[in-house]
């Protein structure tokens, strides 16, 4: 929430109030992917960068695909216009969020190796490069593996491996910090990292997205 709400729901906390009331009761018919996609085209439309950046985010959470998206924002040209729907994709493509990179779009869920299981340290976080652009950090106690995206679930921004302190995370853009053993926000934020179903396999850890 921008620091502009924040000061109005303390200086207007009824009238704020009764506007995400409203908000919130003019959308409880649709489903959360809808929501979201609509959500989508009305930051782009304001051409809200910060907002946008959250609700792409959110489209996908909420299950909207990469396509859908894309779709959602093209149909909206005679409203948007060209010139907005640009400025749209330049901030898409600065995020960089791998399932809408062009050779991804149209690839289907699998499991990817990523690491020997000998050479994840138990009680430790093992940080692995993807070879598709998704980076993990792996917490692994005993014979349990637990894979977690290396992306904040903020705004989806690529955490460095440097940003861990023991098995704290904690994302550079806006301090959100996260407990890798558990993917756990333990500041900040609100959301937990992205855990990934994993499996070992022929002593290689797999994930699968």
């Amino acid at each position: 929430m921008s620091d502009a709400l924040n000061y109005l729901i303390k200086a207007r906390p009824e009238a704020m109030t009764a506007y995400f009331t409203f908000m919130k009761e003019s959308g409880k018919h649709l489903d959360p992917k809808t929501r979201s996609l609509i959500s989508v085209i009305t930051k782009v439309h304001s051409q809200t960068e910060r907002g946008l950046r959250q609700y792409l985010p959110r489209a996908l959470r909420d299950g909207a695909s990469p396509h859908e998206i894309l779709d959602a924002i093209l149909m909206a040209f005679p409203t948007l216009g060209l010139a907005k729907i640009v400025w749209a994709i330049d901030i898409l493509l600065d995020m960089d969020i791998p399932e809408f990179r062009v050779e991804l779009l149209d690839s289907e869920s699998a499991w990817h190796e990523l690491i020997a299981w000998d050479d994840v340290r138990d009680n430790e976080i093992t940080y692995v490069e993807g070879r598709d652009g998704r980076n993990v950090f792996i917490y692994r106690s005993g014979k349990e593996c637990r894979v977690y995206d290396s992306r904040c679930p903020h705004q989806v921004n690529d955490i460095p491996h440097l940003a861990l302190s023991g098995t704290r995370l904690t994302c550079p853009k806006h301090q959100w910090t996260f407990d890798v053993s558990s993917g756990e926000c333990v500041a900040k934020g609100s959301r937990s990292l992205k855990r990934f179903d994993s499996k070992i396999e022929r002593g290689v850890v797999l994930a699968y997205w």
